[in-house]
């Protein structure tokens, strides 16, 4: 365990670093030699060859060469090209901001230029942004957040006593009581004290320590922090980490990024996206054939297949990572979104410590939650937590290091978080509201679930299972062989074809589908990875591989969409997010 702890944040593993910046440095600070003018190494009075020169350009590639423009005035090449930087970079793929995404912005801007169009508007439904598609804050958090920004409002009798407080108390944890001052890096102190109430209070009086709370820029921030301590090795002793397929893709191009080993590990549609300690098994067992598997990312609810993991698949999920010594992520953003019944969100903190102490004092457990998602959508104050359960203190000490190196989460986010944990109470006066307006916009989400599925299983050649809970839904799609031929000409997954398909036409999903129907082969969204065992032993399920990531990003909004939802296998040009 020593030698494992050392490895975790070696030199080694942070060159990539280092030597970039080292480059970078030598570049800018480069002393002038004697000799050089506007032609640079070229009016040295030393005799140079110009074998030499490109000798000393190929061993330092940071340094630019000069070249001559038209009007004979010397110019540098670029320090950074695509050829000089960082190679993990060019590997990163994040389909949630991809292509389709920027047909969509085309789009836009052609509709605004007045181009005519059959549609009246493009959703964007790419990302899971509530309040962008119309979802209204609830109205405590922003009282309390205008008091905390403009503190002269505290004078203003509109204003519940309760928020005035609560925004009092924030201010008094602030530098200069001003939200616009540094925090500490791990975060307010007082706001990870009520972040560690929230957590006794929803797992049922299990303790938590502020020391282990960490307040981060989102989740995401958090998530790939932990990544950051995660990886190490080279070759076959790299760090590889499972994730779930269908997968959030900030984990892929994070590990791309850390150059990591991505381990997938495949959901089961026919179970509702559940989890196989089977599968699990499968993976991590291939996984050590060629790295060295160390963490397990579980997403529950789920993102982007809404299911929501009973209490015995997360047990199991403990005994597995017990037994395999691997790290434990649990991304539980969307904990408050659950919709279906006999549902029930458990976290996998409170689940550990029931399970007793052979699992609570030995498997090492990192989860996160954020102010982006639930009833809450507050997703551009970009407020998070994360909690660490039985890290080692050496490594401990390395995490809060590294937090310290950007200095502090937004200031704003952190109040908002507070707000999150430890919202109105009973007695006070923006009690009633507050339930009132957390109630109502988590029934729309549920009733949204529930549409969503029903709207999409009753269109031809698309099937989905009911989504149990976040904000989200991943539907089969039958796309017959001719197109996936034509996909393939083109250079494109037949995922990405589909929807280029409907966005660079008439924006009508139906008539799209009447242009592919032929018989064919069933695809869900992308087709991108090996069959799994049990595929490979029956050909006929070769055709139903699970894509690793969702490119349905773009529907088109037709003047019929406040009605649309009346009318049986209507169009469902703005399916897949359920918040939406």
């Amino acid at each position: 365990m020593a030698a494992s702890r050392m490895q975790l944040l070696s030199p080694r593993n942070l060159s990539f670093l280092g030597r970039g910046r080292t480059e970078l440095f030598a570049v800018s600070g480069a002393p002038k030699r004697a000799g050089d003018g506007p032609r640079g190494r070229a009016l040295n009075s030393s005799p140079v060859s110009s074998r030499t020169i490109s000798s000393v350009s190929e061993t330092r590639r940071g340094l630019p060469r000069e070249k001559m423009t038209e009007n004979g005035v010397s110019s540098r090449a670029k320090v950074l090209t695509i050829d000089t930087m960082n190679p993990t970079v060019k590997k990163v793929e994040y389909a949630v901001r991809g292509p389709i995404v920027q047909r969509a912005v085309e789009l836009e801007r052609e509709l605004s230029q007045g181009v005519k169009k059959p549609f009246a508007e493009v959703i964007k439904a790419n990302i899971g942004d509530a309040h962008a598609m119309g979802q209204q804050p609830i109205t405590f958090f922003r009282q309390v957040l205008a008091l905390c920004s403009y503190p002269e409002l505290l004078n203003d009798s509109t204003f519940p006593e309760d928020a005035k407080s609560r925004a009092r108390r924030i201010l008094q944890s602030c530098g200069g009581n001003s939200l616009g001052s540094y925090s500490a890096s791990q975060g307010i102190e007082s706001v990870r004290q009520d972040v560690a109430r929230y957590i006794e209070r929803r797992d049922g009086g299990v303790p938590c320590a502020p020391d282990n709370i960490y307040l981060t820029t989102g989740a995401s921030d958090g998530i790939v922090t932990m990544l950051k301590l995660l990886v190490c090795g080279e070759g076959a002793t790299r760090t590889g980490v499972m994730i779930s397929i269908p997968q959030y893709p900030l984990y892929s191009a994070a590990l791309a990024e850390l150059g990591a080993v991505q381990v997938n590990y495949y959901l089961n549609e026919e179970k509702c996206w559940s989890l196989d300690i089977s599968e699990l098994q499968r993976s991590v067992d291939e996984a050590r054939t060629h790295c060295n598997p160390r963490a397990l990312c579980i997403i529950n609810p789920g993102n982007p297949t809404g299911q929501v993991q009973s209490r015995q698949c997360i047990e199991d999920v403990i005994r597995f990572a017990a037994k395999e010594r691997l790290f434990l992520m649990a991304d539980e953003v969307y904990q408050d979104n659950v919709y279906a019944d006999g549902c029930q969100f458990h976290s996998f903190k409170k689940v550990l410590f029931e399970m007793g102490p052979e699992y609570s004092s030995t498997v090492e457990l990192a989860s996160f939650h954020s102010t982006s998602k639930c009833y809450m959508g507050e997703c551009g104050f970009r407020g998070g937590y994360m909690e660490i359960v039985n890290m080692d203190n050496e490594v401990k000490a390395q995490l809060t290091k590294l937090v310290s190196v950007r200095l502090c989460p937004p200031v704003p986010g952190q109040a908002l978080m507070d707000l999150v944990v430890n919202p109105p109470q009973p007695g006070e006066p923006s009690y009633d509201n507050f339930i009132k307006e957390r109630t109502a916009t988590l029934s729309v989400l549920a009733e949204k679930a529930k549409l969503t599925e029903q709207v999409l299983n009753t269109v031809e050649g698309i099937r989905c299972n009911p989504v149990q809970g976040a904000m989200y839904s991943f539907p089969r799609i039958s796309i017959p062989e001719k197109a996936v031929k034509e996909a393939t000409a083109n250079g494109q997954q037949p995922d990405m074809f589909y929807c280029m398909r409907i966005a660079g036409g008439d924006g009508d999903l139906p008539r799209t589908w009447k242009w592919l129907r032929s018989e064919g082969w069933n695809l869900p969204f992308q087709n991108d990875h090996p069959a799994t065992d049990r595929q490979a032993e029956d050909p006929a399920r070769q055709s139903e591989r699970i894509p690793s990531q969702i490119h349905t990003e773009v529907f088109i909004k037709t003047p019929l969409l406040p009605s649309i939802h009346k009318r049986s296998g209507s169009s469902t040009d703005r399916l897949m997010n359920s918040a939406n």
